[in-house]
């Protein structure tokens, strides 16, 4: 019996995420920039991923997810980010009964069933970039640290600043006049992390999530957003191996449901 090849993609709005995978192990992956172009990564790290596996068009099922998924005009099929990142986080952990993705864009919490895998409810902030991955990177400019660097600079802070600004905005001119005020900057990163992590656990705490939790997306990276929301939770939650990838994989694996029979 032939092997059934699945691809996921997810398209988000600051990165695009393809997974290769074959009877439902993960045999290859990509990641890239989304830019303005979501069509054109897309098709980039697609023909990529199909040239170094020895593969062509015909012998893969494509299914795309995320925020650009109808984009993607060479996918077979769609599907929501919701489902995707439920069912990639089992890939990791297959007890897995709730999740929190953060974005570039927007931030998610997700109940999943205990009977059967599948979501059972959902809380979404796409309205407004608080608590998100483009929320931290105003941060980190605001501060004049790397991205990279942010969590950790957070994390040798025993007195966070208080952010009390919810908007991307308003809490930026906030961290201007911390800074004008004396605060340390690692004061204030903490503060920004804290504040993040408060309204996030907001979120979820309104649907019920509860343990095992697992933690997605590029956020996810930042131990200091983990560490916080682990405060704010009062629970344990777990990060997979390749946070990022979550939503592909998911997009994959219901690719490979879709066609077993």
């Amino acid at each position: 019996m032939s092997e059934l090849k699945c691809i996921g993609i997810d398209i988000g709005s600051l990165a695009t995420k393809i997974v290769l995978m074959s009877n439902g192990d993960m045999v290859d992956w990509r990641l890239n920039r989304s830019t303005y172009d979501f069509k054109r990564v897309g098709r980039d790290l697609f023909d990529d991923i199909l040239t170094k596996n020895n593969l062509s068009r015909s012998e893969v099922y494509v299914m795309s997810t995320g925020y650009g998924r109808n984009t993607i005009d060479f996918a077979d099929d769609r599907i929501t980010e919701i489902s995707a990142h439920a069912r990639g986080v089992q890939f990791f952990y297959p007890e897995a009964r709730s999740v929190i993705d953060i974005g570039g864009q927007d931030s998610k919490a997700i109940l999943i069933s205990r009977k059967n895998g599948n979501v059972i409810d959902f809380q979404m902030n796409d309205k407004c970039a608080a608590g998100t991955g483009r929320f931290l990177e105003v941060m980190a400019h605001a501060l004049e640290i790397p991205i990279d660097e942010i969590g950790s600079l957070a994390l040798e802070s025993n007195k966070p600043a208080s952010i009390s600004s919810t908007c991307t905005v308003f809490a930026e001119s906030e961290v201007i006049s911390l800074f004008a005020q004396g605060s340390l900057k690692k004061d204030i990163a903490a503060g920004i992390h804290k504040s993040i992590a408060k309204r996030v656990a907001s979120m979820a705490k309104r649907i019920g999530v509860e343990p095992l939790l697992v933690f997605t997306g590029g956020v996810a990276k930042n131990i200091a957003v983990k560490k916080y929301l682990e405060k704010e939770l009062d629970f344990e939650i777990f990060q997979p191996e390749y946070p990022q990838l979550t939503g592909a994989i998911g997009a994959a694996l219901i690719a490979k449901d879709k066609n077993a029979n």
